[in-house]
């Protein structure tokens, strides 16, 4: 089969289209033809050597997509099953093997790129304003990177459930597209966002916020009311800066880590986030940007395309 590798690290240009053997199941493992395989910001960095890999090059990135069953040693899976996963190692190549526990069933009427595009920025949302902290009506959030695609997500779900949404962006043309999607204030993250935030608040701070940038926590946690969540999960801006735990006991504030992988602890915990998703889609609740589509083997272009920030929707990887 062919795959999407790469052998060192660096930019995207380390990339190679190349053929490697093919997966062997084992008992209650299946193998699944890819249809569509979403790239993530996580194999870019994995690409650029920022995570640990396992293994000897050459190196398969990828854990998210959708396709067929054509193997099966489970009992729970046939062959001809139409399937996704969110937490599947290896995903970028023709053929993926999976544990059944990882395995998601789809419905007939589920494309395979919608669900390539959503579950795992939509189970990461999902438990975000669920789990990480439960959302309440009229509450006030900051949502950094709302045009993102966790943030687009996480901007419609609080506004389901009633909140007043406040979303942040570095890029000047997207704070149009947060105000489609909902959000009642679109800001410009720039060195005074947080002096923004305090006075659409009137002073009081906000309930929480969902920070994926990292560096800008300490501003997160000054704009957070008493007894407010700051909820932090990813670091797209660097490392945060030390956190002094006298502030957040001053102002009896909470500081919650958020990681999907701690979410998704069974087959159960997917297939329900996963079914609450879908259903959202298809009751027109929630909005998925189209996604951008390059052939596996045009990986590099793929990889550079989303690093640019060009891109509203999904970037979808396809055999």
């Amino acid at each position: 089969m062919n795959a999407l590798t790469f052998s060192s690290f660096g930019d995207a240009e380390v990339l190679e289209y190349i053929e490697v053997p093919k997966p062997k199941i084992a008992k209650g493992e299946v193998l699944i033809q890819m249809k569509a395989i979403g790239l993530n910001f996580a194999d870019i960095y994995r690409r650029k050597g920022h995570y640990h890999l396992k293994g000897e090059p050459p190196y398969i990135a990828g854990y998210e997509g959708a396709g067929q069953v054509v193997e099966s040693k489970s009992s729970q899976l046939n062959v001809g099953d139409k399937v996704a996963f969110a937490d599947v190692p290896f995903a970028n190549a023709e053929f993926v093997m999976a544990h059944e526990d990882h395995v998601i069933i789809l419905e007939d009427h589920v494309p395979y790129q919608l669900a390539a595009s959503l579950l795992l920025q939509g189970m990461t949302a999902h438990y975000l304003c669920h789990d990480s902290h439960l959302i309440q009506p009229k509450e006030v959030v900051v949502i950094h990177a709302a045009a993102g695609g966790v943030g687009q997500l996480l901007l419609q779900m609080c506004k389901m459930r009633g909140a007043t949404v406040i979303g942040l962006s570095r890029s000047a043309m997207k704070l149009e597209k947060i105000k489609e999607l909902g959000a009642d204030h679109a800001l410009l993250l720039t060195d005074k966002w947080a002096q923004d935030v305090l006075h659409i608040t009137e002073g009081e701070g906000v309930d929480v916020v969902y920070d994926s940038i990292g560096a800008t926590l300490n501003d997160s946690i000054a704009v957070t009311k008493e007894k407010g969540t700051i909820v932090f999960y990813g670091m797209s801006g660097g490392d945060p800066a030390q956190v002094d735990p006298r502030v957040l006991m001053d102002g009896s504030k909470k500081l919650v880590g958020g990681d999907l992988w701690s979410y998704l602890k069974t087959s159960q915990d997917r297939a329900f986030r996963a079914h609450r998703l879908f259903q959202w889609i298809f009751d027109a609740k929630l909005v998925v940007a189209p996604p951008e589509v390059f052939e596996l083997e045009e990986g590099e272009q793929a990889h550079e395309f989303l690093e640019s920030g060009k891109s509203e929707g999904k970037v979808l990887l396809v055999p």
